[in-house]
């Protein structure tokens, strides 16, 4: 697949989940889970396709994965987790805006250093930055559910055939 292509597949996909939780949305565990596993999934994936793959390489992306861990769970704390009608909702604030600039922010600044410092750029996926990042908010918003005592939406019906 063109990489742009990816690029473009997986922001869209970030958009849509960051219009959704600003506007409020029903807190379920595979919703909130299952996105930033299999980016993160997909981002490892993508690392054993990279050719010539160092040490440096790896122990970049470790540090880089740790950092992005991090702000995610800082991006977490800022959301808002509430009760509405008998199920945990989450919404995300104004300061969860002003950590999702900084995190940008810092993140980029680590790319340069670390591609300066000798990482190929090839052993940056892109889907495996946003899915750590959404891992560590994951984590923390799970964590704060739990500690509310009250449960977390249902999983979503899918989709049903008609019966004959």
């Amino acid at each position: 697949m063109d990489t742009w292509l990816l690029v473009t597949i997986i922001a869209v996909g970030a958009v849509a989940v960051v219009i959704k939780r600003l506007m409020g949305e029903p807190l379920n565990a595979r919703d909130l889970f299952a996105p930033p596993l299999v980016l993160t999934g997909l981002g490892i994936w993508a690392l054993t396709e990279v050719k010539g793959l160092t040490g440096t390489d790896l122990g970049w992306v470790i540090v880089g994965s740790v950092l992005g861990i991090g702000l995610g769970a800082v991006r977490g704390a800022t959301i808002q987790v509430y009760p509405k009608e008998g199920i945990l909702y989450q919404r995300y604030t104004g300061k969860t805006f002003l950590v999702i600039i900084g995190s940008l922010a810092v993140m980029a600044a680590f790319g340069f250093l670390a591609v300066h410092m000798g990482m190929q750029a090839e052993a940056r996926p892109i889907n495996l930055s946003i899915g750590v990042g959404f891992l560590g908010e994951a984590l923390v918003v799970g964590a704060r559910g739990l500690s509310t005592g009250v449960p977390f939406a249902p999983e979503k019906p899918r989709f049903e055939r008609p019966r004959i």
